[in-house]
């Protein structure tokens, strides 16, 4: 009797989760509207060149939020 109690447990927190996956795959559908400028622009330049180049990476500076100071 005990394995039939965990098996059912086991069975019901499978079809929680079966069910959490299936809401998720719902809400993943195509977003209505004009994409934002990012976006747009990466799709523009294509996948291969969506990755920068050794000199643009070292180039840049991370952003840092206003009044903040690095140690």
């Amino acid at each position: 009797m005990k394995i039939l109690e965990d098996l059912r447990r086991e069975r019901a927190s499978i079809e929680e989760a079966i069910l959490t996956l299936e809401r998720l795959v719902e809400g993943r559908g195509r977003r209505r509207g004009r994409p934002p400028t990012w976006l747009a622009e990466a799709r523009k330049r294509g996948a291969s060149d969506s990755e920068p180049e050794p000199e643009e990476a070292e180039a840049e500076e991370p952003r840092t939020a206003r009044g903040t100071t690095h140690l």
